[in-house]
């Protein structure tokens, strides 16, 4: 499945490692430092001028204008209809 962070961006859920809030890369050294790697290897997607959340996956770091919370909400919603059974073939 696939979730949309915003800024016409769409990542698939599998590999998403974490969804943290900004403030969190500004007050850790070891984000700063991951952060600062990342961008030195072209890994970083995004501007961080309108950045609410960091979306960290396997590949790359996305900066999202979308809060954690809703991304967090997009993202359980992706789960529970994953869970959901298929009876397309029951209703022809």
């Amino acid at each position: 499945m696939f979730i949309h962070i915003g800024n016409d961006t769409v990542i698939q859920s599998k590999d998403v490692i974490t969804i943290i809030d900004r403030n969190v890369i500004t007050s850790s050294s070891v984000m700063e430092e991951m952060m600062h790697h990342a961008k030195k290897e072209e890994k970083v997607v995004g501007d961080i001028a309108d950045t609410k959340s960091v979306v960290v996956t396997s590949d790359y770091i996305y900066f999202s204008s979308l809060s954690v919370s809703t991304l967090k909400k997009r993202a359980s919603m992706i789960s529970t209809i994953s869970k959901l059974d298929d009876y397309a073939e029951e209703l022809e």
